[in-house]
């Protein structure tokens, strides 16, 4: 086989849940789901060119991502902080906002009568 060498990708059975957990989860913002996806299929033997295909992503990302959870293991799948001005909100209250907004439904106001 032609390339650089991969990083051996080996997952304790928690991680295992842990991935998994995020890929079912309705409340997962969808690039944790696809990260944890991506990784899931590397730890089951998968090349990176493989990967990309399903996945339907680079091998640039299939390879970053991996590379991130062998070095970070969970905490790696995460985002980085960017440039610029700090976050306004933290995370915790992103993952509440959307919980509700995915598990409640408004409520219905009588119509105006004209």
């Amino acid at each position: 086989m032609a390339g650089r060498p991969k990083a051996q990708l080996v997952l304790s059975e928690v991680e295992r849940e842990q991935l998994v957990a995020l890929t079912l989860r309705r409340k997962t913002a969808q690039a944790l789901a696809l990260r944890a996806r991506i990784v899931l299929a590397c730890a089951d033997g998968a090349d990176n060119q493989d990967v990309a295909a399903r996945q339907r992503v680079t091998k640039q990302t299939v390879s970053k991502w991996r590379a991130r959870f062998v070095d970070q293991r969970l905490d790696g799948l995460l985002d980085a902080p960017r440039v610029g001005a700090p976050r306004s909100i933290d995370d915790a209250r992103v993952d509440a906002l959307i919980a509700k907004t995915l598990e409640s439904t408004p409520t219905e106001e009588p119509a105006a009568q004209i």
